[in-house]
């Protein structure tokens, strides 16, 4: 029996140390074409950007916010796809954030607007949430200029978008994007997408008057910078005197 016993734990030992390793999970990549999407993609954005409201009835539910945030990391403020870069650790953003809610009868809940500024760009990002997402989520719309002009003279011009992006229950997101020449070759040609481009440079022209961005944007960022910025606290601690009763 002793004999047995060592043999069946031997065996058990060895038949573990047979056992193939754990799978390691794979990881799926996905590489979206933001230059030149496909047709069908094309076609979504198109239809996208037809169910935007025109004339929408907004419920008397709304938003303004104002801030300023260092751009040490992305900044949150604004939605995934915008285009602010980053350019060190002291950098600062100004921003605006304008939301409305839409009617019951729409098929977005809420639109948001917002506008940041830092050293070297300006940049628009409007927010179409749906209000039952079923394949579609959101949709986006990204313009940009630089910083050397005043928020004022951007807002009073149509600036063309730069981005639209669509997320998607479920599936990876729909994006067309303006894209430059490289080192390695020209600009793609990008004359299909422009009817597109147009439809959502519309869209923000519109809404930036419907929500009154050329008004509220421009005296949210004088209040800003007008805040005070807060110190370090230099003054020397003050410390009590002990008494000793003899």
């Amino acid at each position: 029996m002793l004999r047995l016993s060592t043999i069946l734990v031997a065996w058990a030992a060895f038949a573990q140390g047979q056992q193939p390793p754990p799978t390691q999970p794979q990881v799926k990549v996905n590489v979206i074409n933001v230059c030149t999407p496909a047709q069908e993609e094309k076609q979504e954005i198109a239809s996208a950007l037809a169910r935007v409201p025109k004339e929408p009835l907004f419920r008397a539910d709304f938003e303004v916010d104002r801030g300023r945030t260092t751009l040490e990391q992305s900044p949150n403020f604004l939605q995934p796809g915008s285009g602010l870069k980053n350019s060190g650790a002291s950098d600062m953003a100004d921003w605006v954030r304008i939301r409305r809610e839409f009617s019951l009868q729409a098929l977005f809940s809420t639109v948001q607007y917002s506008f940041s500024v830092d050293d070297k760009n300006m940049v628009e990002t409007l927010v179409f949430r749906v209000r039952d997402p079923k394949d579609l989520m959101q949709v986006s719309i990204e313009d940009s200029a630089s910083a050397v002009t005043t928020a004022s003279a951007m807002l009073g011009t149509s600036t063309p978008a730069s981005r639209i992006k669509l997320e998607r229950f479920g599936k990876s997101s729909v994006v067309l994007a303006r894209c430059s020449g490289t080192e390695a070759g020209p600009p793609p040609d990008q004359s299909a997408y422009e009817p597109l481009f147009q439809s959502a440079s519309a869209i923000v022209t519109k809404y930036r008057s419907l929500l009154g961005a050329r008004a509220i944007v421009p005296d949210e960022l004088t209040r800003v910078r007008g805040a005070p910025t807060a110190r370090p606290n230099t003054a020397p601690a003050f410390k009590g005197r002990e008494h000793e009763h003899k």
